[in-house]
């Protein structure tokens, strides 16, 4: 299929190569010859007048044309897989496709264990892959590397549908033989204690410490920092230290770990748990499953049962 003299499939070539910056490992994903791409990027050049990706090192580096081509490219690639080779009905006890989803390891806690009991009760063959946290997930949406976020509602894109799955709070928890444990947290001891916190990817989104100090005018005493939030209640253990923390996950682990929580000495802003997918794929039938599911998945999450 060609468009104004480009063979489209040289598009699918590129987006690989931009992707992996390695003719090699271009090749394995399109399951092809490092020579039919190398031949695919001669192609490439020789259309768009440009080196696109040279050699540095052991990686291609992409061009500043290339850098400028890449979400064009993408946005096309995406329009297609969506209108054009989607699949008019979705049968999940026959499908062989992979649903990937971009979320925190907070709501493979409290969440996904949920879905996955209502995916086995179905019978459905599809895979899931759950993406790790990222500087840009909006990104990973544009580009078609996601088909769902589920993150908080302040961090979504505005060009793309939403919907809100649910409401979280938060605690505070301390470790059950810290002097913290005992008596009313009040925020005087909450600003003096040590804090274990979760700092997000960079251009994710305001971090808590960000709003903490916009609203309080004063920085809490980061203590320890990490990367996933399941680990802030362990941390705490043994320490004088204090995490605030999901509601909803700080009542799952509290089982596992000798911790006590706390209700905030502060207000603390609800957080809003959303879905989002790319607008070309409103009608993707799999993803419209895929919603639903989740959709039942909090009611059992917050109704604590694991079977309707």
């Amino acid at each position: 299929m060609r468009f104004n003299r480009l063979d489209l499939n040289l598009l699918i070539a590129l987006d690989s190569l931009l992707r992996e910056r390695s003719i090699t490992r271009a090749a394995e994903r399109l399951n092809l010859t490092p020579s039919a791409v190398s031949s695919a990027l001669a192609r490439l050049r020789q259309y768009f007048d440009d080196e696109l990706l040279v050699q540095v090192g052991r990686r291609m580096e992409p061009t500043p044309r290339a850098e400028g081509l890449h979400d064009a490219v993408r946005d096309v690639l995406v329009r297609i897989d969506s209108t054009i080779a989607s699949q008019p009905r979705f049968d999940p006890a026959s499908s062989d496709r992979t649903f990937r989803i971009f979320l925190s390891d907070y709501m493979q806690f409290v969440l996904v264990p949920h879905l996955l009991a209502l995916v086995a009760e179905q019978r459905c063959t599809a895979r899931f892959e759950f993406l790790p946290q990222v500087s840009n997930p909006q990104r990973s949406l544009e580009r078609g590397e996601a088909d769902l976020l589920i993150i908080p509602r302040g961090f979504l894109s505005p060009d793309h549908p939403e919907e809100v799955l649910y409401e979280e709070g938060f605690v505070c928890v301390v470790w059950r033989d810290s002097p913290l444990a005992q008596g009313e947290l009040t925020f005087e001891r909450y600003l003096a204690a040590g804090h274990v916190v979760m700092q997000p990817p960079t251009g994710t989104g305001e971090a808590f410490e960000a709003w903490f100090v916009r609203r309080y005018g004063v920085a809490r005493n980061v203590a320890v920092t990490t990367y996933g939030f399941a680990p802030l209640v362990a941390l705490v253990c043994g320490t004088d230290h204090i995490a605030t923390v999901h509601a909803r996950l700080a009542r799952i682990l509290a089982a596992a770990w000798p911790v006590a929580i706390k209700p905030p000495p502060l207000p603390i802003e609800r957080m809003e748990q959303a879905v989002q997918w790319h607008k070309y794929r409103t009608q993707d039938p799999g993803l419209a499953w895929l919603r639903d599911l989740l959709r039942q998945a909090v009611r059992r999450m917050d109704a604590g049962t694991w079977s309707d």
